[in-house]
């Protein structure tokens, strides 16, 4: 049956508004299952990264040749970084790779030569240097505000604070909250192995990141 606007037929009124209906419960859906795509790796990323405080991990940022892709520090050692790469790992994502492959491309976005005097890329320790990774994620993922409010940071967010003597540090906030209800717990490693800790505010936070396959991720890597 062929039906035109302002026939007067009760009958295709009816089928125009059904099919209406129907194209707007499909575009909602939609919707609603991308989001829960979203949230559920970022679940799985925080699922992760809490699994990382069960283990025993020496503070151990010296150099070491690793394989690659896949190559990681011997298990029972380990930075900030390695929780991060280690959780990233365990969700499916290599950043070792992701990493390289970025820094590769585009040498001169990153900070190795100004900071480290290096004139090429280097697969052994790129990767588990904390300014690496913020230009990674400001890339690749979606850099998001610093603020002061708890409440701006979801789980799976990634975030970087500088600690006292101009350290750089990383950590990735969880969906578990502080004593008082206030404050995401993070996992990071601060010297004393893989923990998780009402911590998010105690040093100056410098970056907050969130990267995550399908939303950002590196297909979307900038020129």
């Amino acid at each position: 049956m062929k039906c035109y606007i302002n026939t007067g037929n009760k009958a295709c009124t009816s089928l125009v508004f059904s099919r209406a209906r129907v194209l707007f419960v499909v575009v909602l859906l939609s919707t609603c299952c991308s989001i829960v795509l979203a949230d559920s790796f970022e679940y799985d990323l925080v699922s992760a990264a809490i699994e990382r405080t069960r283990y025993t991990v020496k503070y151990d940022g010296v150099y070491r040749s690793i394989d690659y892709p896949g190559g990681d520090v011997p298990a029972g050692i380990g930075v900030c970084t390695d929780v991060l790469i280690r959780a990233y790992r365990a969700v499916g994502l290599d950043l070792q790779k992701e990493v390289h492959e970025d820094i590769a491309a585009h040498f001169d976005a990153y900070p190795s030569r100004r900071i480290w005097g290096l004139s090429k890329p280097d697969t052994n320790i790129d990767h588990r240097r904390v300014p690496n990774l913020q230009v990674f994620f400001e890339r690749n993922g979606e850099k998001l505000p610093v603020t002061g409010n708890a409440d701006d940071y979801r789980p799976g967010d990634i975030v970087t604070w500088m600690l006292a003597g101009n350290i750089p540090h990383i950590g990735i906030v969880t969906d578990q909250m502080s004593a008082d209800g206030k404050r995401p717990l993070v996992v990071h490693n601060i010297g004393s192995g893989p923990s998780l800790e009402d911590m998010l505010f105690e040093f100056r936070i410098t970056g907050h990141y969130r990267y995550a396959p399908g939303e950002h991720g590196s297909m979307s890597s900038h020129p």
